[in-house]
């Protein structure tokens, strides 16, 4: 078999990939509950569980987010009833990608922050999250498990 040698000079603007831009991010826990005794996942679960979610979307016909997982850590500080303030850290797993406009440049803001948040409460069930942290273009928002007191 022969290898083909591509050069800089044989690439060409893919038609109908030029669009506005339209990236998103998903960030779910992945330490199981608020205590440091939860379960800590590895990042491989949320890969397994968003490519499951891909596979039943595309096989229903369905367009589908694809994207790039790392792994981080969340830090974050609080104020105490009694003026200390405590903080803590935990791990998570950010999944990043773009809404493509040559595949998916049809399909309206709605439809795409519908599948993000289809996907991040797939990440967050599989993964024992109460609390899902998404961003889409210039917006952020928060799925929750649980209802939040005011």
């Amino acid at each position: 078999m022969t290898e083909k040698i591509i050069h800089r000079e044989d690439y060409r603007l893919v038609p109908g990939s030029r669009g506005p831009r339209r990236d998103f991010r998903i960030t779910v826990g992945l330490r199981e509950g608020w205590d440091d005794e939860g379960r800590v996942f590895d990042v491989s679960e949320a890969v397994r569980t968003a490519r499951r979610w891909m596979k039943r979307r595309v096989e229903a016909g369905l367009p589908a987010l694809s994207g790039m997982f790392s792994r981080g850590e969340v830090t974050y500080a609080w104020p105490r009833s009694d003026g200390a303030v405590g903080s803590d850290q935990e791990p998570v797993a950010i999944f990043i990608g773009e809404a493509v406009h040559a595949y998916l440049g049809h399909l309206p803001d709605a439809e795409i922050e519908a599948m993000l948040n289809e996907l991040a409460m797939e990440l967050g069930a599989a993964l024992g999250q109460e609390r899902l942290y998404i961003a889409f273009c210039d917006r952020t928002w928060i799925l929750s498990a649980i209802q939040d007191e005011d």
